[in-house]
């Protein structure tokens, strides 16, 4: 899950660009980065940390020109937390060419040994967006004769890109005096949006991973950029697409609606916010269907995603709805968190249980989803802490019981609390009184209804299915192994034992 940003605009855009990572923040917080070009120019800075804390005035300067791309990067699929694999990234042959990337290529490793034996080209980072880049600098120099680059040739680019990668992948390019590229999977799996501002100058173009950044900014939005689909924006703002997979189809991410996206945002032209209530609906209709025993005194959300599915299932059930957990803003989000210890203690600094809302209450808790249990655990624990009498957990999602090999952090099931576990054992393993999760289809259903156009999803972390066909169990066994000797506890004890110092 990363957040990035595409702008042509007929004024400095660096301002636009950091502006708009601020509202992308939630994406990614590991690193972020920006690229301006200025004719054949390219003027970059790039970091590890919060969009805030990356810029600095000197270097907002530095990026000059009308056109840029941003990113804010979240790692995945066991790949370490480096400044080198800060992106966007850039290749110079056969043009000077930027790249951003949301999603995760499952087939990484044989295009990095493709490119390296086959097409002459040298990968330098174990990032998967490196890769990327590589494949479409190099069927832009197929694509082209006498390196003259127009339109068509562009777009047979990204055509021979959709042939070669697998997975799931957005992302925004610039070409050192040509324009601005976006183009996202046939499958459709992460988002992708643009709009417009319309001036007297000329018509301005913004491309990126949710609406907000649109909104937000004064961008109209025209549409969602379709699965297979490349759109190419010159320096002059004219505008060209073309649909570059012949065979595509739209399966978004449904952890987009349940817990990645922003709330004010529009994905496939669905509202995120009005998913979550649906959600909570629903839950609703299963507690009276099949656990009408519950004695729910107060509904109260685990801030803040969870918040609109809570509120609908209070108002549902006609039970009432209370903030009982004050949250700390300035703690990072838990779920991207790395290591369990890390998790824990975060959980603790973000948010505070009020004791007046639990006091002598028979409490139902009501979180996005459970993924680790890490959090769900700690919870449950400080509610019993502020005098809570019965404590009921709902989730409005079902259980995560298979790793995300498209771009999301749950690349492991030892690291699941549902693999292998029925609902009466998770609900021991948190330490609630009773237990009850959103069915899946009801969660299609939830997001479905809103827009009958968007028929399937990409669901795989609930079902197993892993709708590119070519995630095999070798894969996920070696996805296992990366993320277990990537992983920040693995490092710091392999530090341990070579320097203790290192350790901080």
């Amino acid at each position: 899950m990363c957040g990035i940003l595409g702008i042509v605009a007929q004024s400095p855009a660096n301002q636009l660009l950091y502006d708009g990572l601020l509202m992308l923040q939630h994406r990614g917080q590991d690193a972020s980065g920006i690229v301006t070009a200025q004719g054949n120019t390219f003027h970059m800075h790039k970091g590890c940390g919060l969009v805030r804390d990356v810029f600095r005035t000197r270097d907002m300067r530095a990026l000059t020109g009308n056109m840029g791309i941003g990113h804010v990067r979240y790692p995945t699929a066991g790949s370490a937390s480096s400044p080198a694999e800060a992106q966007p990234f850039y290749v110079n042959s056969p043009f000077g060419i930027v790249l951003g990337h949301n999603g995760n290529l499952t087939n990484a490793s044989q295009l990095s040994e493709e490119l390296f034996k086959a097409d002459l080209r040298h990968v330098n980072t174990n990032s998967d967006s490196e890769v990327l880049l590589n494949v479409l600098a190099h069927e832009l120099q197929a694509s082209t004769q006498n390196y003259q680059l127009d339109p068509d040739a562009i777009f047979a680019a990204v055509s021979g890109v959709h042939k070669r990668c697998k997975g799931a992948y957005a992302a925004v390019a610039m070409i050192a005096g040509y324009g601005l590229l976006a183009f996202r999977d046939p499958h459709g799996i992460r988002p992708l949006v643009f709009g417009v501002i319309e001036n007297e100058l000329g018509n301005e173009y913004l491309v990126a991973s949710e609406s907000v950044a649109l909104d937000t900014l004064g961008f109209k939005l025209i549409r969602d950029v379709k699965p297979g689909e490349a759109i190419f924006i010159d320096e002059a703002g004219n505008l060209y697409n073309k649909q570059c997979a012949p065979s595509h189809s739209l399966n978004p991410c449904i952890f987009e609606y349940v817990y990645l996206a922003r709330p004010d945002s529009v994905i496939d032209g669905i509202s995120v916010y009005e998913t979550r209530l649906n959600m909570g609906e629903s839950l609703a209709e299963k507690i009276k269907a099949s656990m009408h025993h519950l004695d729910i005194d107060v509904v109260i959300p685990i801030p803040d995603s969870s918040r609109p599915s809570a509120l609908q299932l209070a108002n549902q059930l006609g039970v009432n709805f209370r903030e009982g957990f004050v949250k700390n803003r300035y703690v990072g989000r838990t779920f991207i968190m790395p290591g369990q210890q890390q998790r824990r203690k975060s959980v603790r600094q973000k948010l505070n249980a009020m004791s007046i809302e639990f006091r002598g209450k028979n409490v139902m808790l009501v979180d996005d989803s459970i993924v680790r249990g890490t959090t769900s655990r700690e919870i449950v624990q400080m509610a019993r802490e502020a005098g809570a009498n019965k404590i009921f957990f709902a989730s409005a999602a079902p259980p995560v019981r298979y790793p995300n090999v498209y771009g999301i952090d749950m690349p492991t099931r030892q690291e699941l609390i549902a693999t292998d576990r029925d609902n009466e054992e998770i609900c021991r393993e948190i330490g609630a009184d009773d237990l009850i999760f959103q069915d899946l289809e009801a969660l299609k259903l939830a997001v479905s209804k809103l827009s009958p156009s968007v028929k399937k999803f990409e669901t795989s972390c609930f079902d197993g299915v892993y709708i590119t066909g070519d995630v095999t169990s070798e894969y996920l066994r070696t996805i296992e192994q990366q993320r277990t000797t990537n992983s920040p506890l693995s490092r710091a004890r392999s530090n341990t034992q070579l320097d203790l110092s290192l350790v901080v």
